[in-house]
């Protein structure tokens, strides 16, 4: 059984190396490719791709209350005995209401007839109703683009960030394995102390972990975008775009913010077409207590026969035109009941709007001040980083030339270390703000 520790070191030379070494048939992917892949094959937007499908032949359907329809019935029976007919001569003393058969026993009917709507009132706001849910699903097909989108490239943006940490933490196990050299060779030559070798050895140690960590966090989030790209997660990728930093930006006011959001993003548009459909809603409802008045036709062949023998039966037509009426008188309350659902639906669309618009100023605030507090912080960090090499360049010049100690020289490689990392951070924060303010306003590209 091999030491835990040969286990464990034995990993970290694994990652370190694979860290390093780029591996075979990697697929190079840029941030413009992630979103063109996304695009052609995430599932979330093809779901809702079929969703704009679906309200596309929503529409089809509620169109064809305008048109006519045409039907073909056939039909054949064999009887046993023929079908009574009554009213056949008087009445008997007792009462009994006298019949007759006649006819054959093999009928045959066939028919085609075509109804026209003249006026039904369903049609006008049925086929709103629909065409509304058709831009429903067109934005919810633009706003699940958008959240997609935007999830990809704040992943995108942690796996730059996390690369260069590993980088960073990779630098500041060679600069302690240096210090650990000398510390050894000091030691052997009775010029250092073994506490001074403890203590290098022990923070060297100590960076070690937070690689093995990095490095799994780089995997995972590679993961979720393979994810959120629709490739296959045996596919290996690398990414391409470097970490760039922008220069200060002008940060628009919150009325501007404001407005732009209730104007493009989805989630505001969706709100304000749930308040149309609701309204179309209550208009379908209310045209079910109103009349319908249809055009009918109908052309129809009949024939009488026996032992199946229609080859020698007649087959006498007839056919009519007329209009039909339809008045709806009662229909157990459901209507009445219909009708006000509709209302209270509305009245609940319209309740839902005005709280989200005002949850929105409160957003579009915390959204700008998190763009601002994290640049502020990004400005802070890249002076405190450029602060943290100069200090440490100047230290390890002293600690050479004897004149400064060595734990002077750990303490300036551990503040540069955490310096990198606060600005990495802040870096990641700020470009993050940056994608949920776009998010918030509706840019999607």
């Amino acid at each position: 059984m091999k030491p835990l520790r040969y286990i464990y070191r034995t990993l970290l030379f694994a990652l370190i190396v694979g860290a390093t070494r780029p591996a075979a048939a990697q697929q190079p992917l840029s941030l413009q490719e992630a979103v063109r892949l996304a695009d052609l094959h995430n599932r979330e937007i093809l779901e809702s791709q079929l969703g704009v499908e679906q309200a596309a032949q929503q529409r089809i359907i509620a169109r064809a209350l305008y048109l006519p329809s045409v039907n073909a019935q056939a039909g054949v029976n064999h009887y046993f005995d023929l079908p009574p007919f009554f009213g056949f001569g008087e009445t008997s003393a007792e009462g009994k209401v006298p019949y007759g058969r006649f006819g054959g026993k093999d009928q045959l009917n066939a028919s085609v007839s075509a109804v026209q709507p003249i006026y039904n009132p369903l049609a006008i706001p049925s086929l709103h109703h629909a065409r509304l849910q058709e831009r429903e699903s067109q934005t919810v097909l633009q706003g699940r683009r958008q959240e997609v989108l935007a999830s990809l490239r704040e992943t995108y943006l942690k796996v730059l960030v996390l690369n260069e940490r590993i980088k960073l933490q990779q630098e500041s196990i060679r600069r302690n394995n240096r210090v650990l050299q000398d510390a050894r060779s000091l030691l052997l030559q009775g010029k250092g102390l073994r506490v001074d070798t403890l203590r290098a050895y022990t923070a060297v140690r100590n960076l070690e972990p937070e690689l093995v960590r990095l490095s799994f966090a780089v995997e995972t989030s590679t993961l979720q975008l393979k994810t959120l790209i629709g490739v296959d997660s045996l596919q290996d990728i690398v990414l391409t775009d470097s970490l760039v930093v922008p220069g200060p930006e002008a940060v628009p006011s919150e009325e501007d913010v404001y407005a732009a959001a209730k104007r493009n993003n989805p989630y505001f548009q969706s709100l304000a077409l749930r308040e149309q459909l609701e309204n179309q809603q209550v208009r379908m409802t209310s045209s079910l207590r109103k009349p319908q008045l249809s055009a009918v036709a109908q052309y129809q062949v009949q024939s009488h026969t026996n032992s199946f023998e229609y080859g020698n039966a007649y087959y006498p037509s007839a056919s009519f035109v007329g209009l039909q009426l339809s008045v709806p008188l009662f229909a157990g309350f459901s209507s009445q009941a219909k009708v006000k659902r509709a209302a209270l639906g509305r009245q609940q669309a319209v309740l839902r709007q005005q709280h989200a618009h005002e949850q929105l100023r409160a957003s579009v605030h915390q959204a700008l001040a998190a763009r601002q507090e994290s640049f502020a912080r990004l400005e802070t960090a890249s002076v405190t980083r450029e602060t943290a090499r100069l200090s440490y360049t100047i230290i390890q010049y002293r600690y050479k030339s004897g004149i400064s100690a060595r734990l002077e020289l750990t303490d300036a490689e551990l503040a540069l270390s955490t310096a990198q990392s606060n600005y990495l951070e802040a870096v990641y924060d700020y470009l993050s703000a940056g994608i949920a303010l776009n998010k918030l306003q509706g840019i999607a590209d």
